[in-house]
């Protein structure tokens, strides 16, 4: 899934955070990061920041319930 131009970073982890399955970030040379991992979170999403936002992430999500809250933070914040 495609997510874009999250402005809340502290409350996109919170959502990460409370997945109960793995959540993945796929970089641009296709390699799968665990965004669980406090480390990945903030070593693969350095580059990304622009301005106090992240313009646009690929991620996996494997557990159905994960799927919902993160299409749930992109549609409501």
């Amino acid at each position: 899934m495609k997510v874009s131009n999250i402005k809340d970073i502290e409350k996109f982890f919170e959502v990460i955070d409370s997945c109960s399955g793995k959540v993945e970030l796929v970089t641009g040379e296709g390699d799968r990061l665990n965004l669980k991992s406090k480390l990945s979170q903030y070593v693969s999403l350095a580059n990304i920041f622009s301005n106090g936002e992240i313009p646009e992430l690929e991620l996996v999500a494997y557990e159905k319930e994960d799927i919902d809250k993160l299409l749930n933070f992109m549609m409501n914040g």
